[in-house]
C-alpha cells in the first residue's frame, strides 16, 4: 500500500507541474509545445508581440528620448486681465507701455507686427507681459542662459604631487604649478606622497604643507588641516577674495574690448560702404562732364544757309531764276 500511495503521490505532483507550466506558458503569451506533446493536451495561446512583451516587462521603447518644450501662456492664454506691458525698442531695450487690459495689449501686439504676447512674470500685480516674437524671444533666452553658463563655470580642482623631502628646485617647480592653477581661479590639492616606512615621518609632510601656504600666502587660503589619507596626506588651498574679484574684472575688461573691437569693426565697414559709394558719385559726375558736346545738325544748318540767301538776293523767286 505504501507502494501504490507513493506512485500516487508522483503522479500528483507531476500532475501539479504540467499544470503551472501550462499556466506560466498562457500568462507569458505562449504555448509550451512540449508539454502539449508529452501529456496529449493542446492550449490556446495568446499571441503577443516583442514590443508588448518588452513593455509589460516594465522596459521602455528604444530610441531618442523626446522633450517636450514647455511654453510660457501667450496671448489668449494669459489667465489676468489687467497686464504690464513692456515691448522691444529700436536700441534693444525693453520699454515700458504701462499697465493695459489683456484685450488692449493683444491688439497693441498686433498692431506692432503681428507680435505675441508672452507672460513673463506671473507673481507681481499686476503681472508683467512682453510683446515680442516668441521665436526670437526664446533665442535670446537661449543665449543669455549660454552667457551665465559659461560664465559661472565652477573652478576645478588641481592637484599638486611632492615626496617629504623633495628637493628645493622641484619644490619651487610645484609651488610656480600651485600659483599659476590659483591665478586662473582654481583650488589645488596639494599631496604629499610616502612609500613604505616614510609614513612616520608624517610631522615633515604637513610642516611641508604649511610652507607652502606661508609662500603663497598673498593669493590662497588653506582649507581646512591637512589630513592623512593611508600613504597620502594632502591638504587644499584656495583662491582668496581679491584674486577671484581681480579674475572677474580681467574677464569683463577682456569682454569689453572684444565687444569695442567688434563696434570698430562694423564702425569701419560702414565708413568704407560710405566712402566707395561717394567715390562712384563723384566718378559718374565726372563722366557726366567729360561727356562730347552734340554734334551738329547738317539739315538744320541747310536750312539756315537757304534762309540767309534769300534775305540776301531778296526774295525766293529770284533765287529760284539764279538757280534754275
Amino acid at each position: 500500500m505504501a507502494k501504490y500511495g507513493s506512485r500516487n503521490m508522483l503522479s500528483i505532483a507531476a500532475a501539479l507541474m504540467v499544470v503551472s507550466s501550462l499556466c506560466v506558458s498562457n500568462v507569458m503569451g505562449f504555448t509550451s509545445s512540449s508539454n502539449s506533446r508529452m501529456f496529449g493536451i493542446t492550449t490556446s495561446g495568446v499571441s503577443t508581440s516583442s514590443t508588448e512583451l518588452f513593455l509589460r516587462r516594465g522596459g521602455r521603447p528604444r530610441g531618442p528620448v523626446r522633450v517636450i518644450e514647455v511654453k510660457p501662456p501667450m496671448n489668449n492664454e494669459i489667465e489676468f486681465d489687467e497686464l504690464r506691458v513692456t515691448a522691444l525698442s529700436s536700441s534693444g531695450k525693453d520699454e515700458a507701455l504701462g499697465v493695459m487690459s489683456k484685450s488692449d495689449a493683444i491688439a497693441k501686439a498686433k498692431e506692432l507686427g503681428n507680435l505675441d504676447l508672452i507672460l513673463i512674470n506671473a507673481q507681481t500685480k499686476p503681472p508683467v507681459c512682453k510683446i515680442a516674437d516668441y521665436s526670437k524671444y526664446r533665442y535670446i533666452k537661449e543665449k543669455k542662459a549660454k552667457e551665465v553658463k559659461k560664465n559661472s563655470k565652477a573652478s576645478e580642482l588641481k592637484e599638486v604631487k611632492m615626496s617629504y623631502n623633495i628637493g628645493d628646485h622641484d619644490y619651487q617647480v610645484r609651488k610656480k604649478n600651485a600659483s599659476k592653477f590659483i591665478i586662473q581661479g582654481n583650488r589645488v590639492r596639494c599631496t604629499v606622497v610616502f612609500k613604505g616606512r616614510e609614513v612616520q615621518h608624517d610631522k615633515i609632510g604637513v610642516a611641508l604643507l604649511h610652507r607652502l601656504q606661508e609662500d603663497l600666502g598673498e593669493i590662497c587660503t588653506m582649507e581646512g588641516k591637512p589630513r592623512r589619507e593611508g600613504r597620502f596626506l594632502a591638504c587644499t588651498i584656495s583662491p582668496r577674495q581679491e584674486v577671484v574679484k581681480k579674475i572677474g574684472e580681467n574677464k569683463r575688461a577682456a569682454e569689453k574690448a572684444k565687444k569695442k573691437e567688434k563696434d570698430q569693426k562694423k564702425k569701419d565697414k560702414a565708413d568704407t560702404t560710405v566712402a566707395a559709394s561717394e567715390a562712384a558719385a563723384v566718378t559718374a559726375e565726372v563722366n557726366d562732364e567729360q561727356k562730347p558736346t552734340s554734334v551738329l545738325d547738317l539739315n538744320e544748318h541747310d536750312e539756315n544757309v537757304n534762309e540767309s540767301l534769300d534775305d540776301l538776293l531778296g526774295g525766293d523767286d529770284l533765287t529760284d531764276d539764279l538757280f534754275s
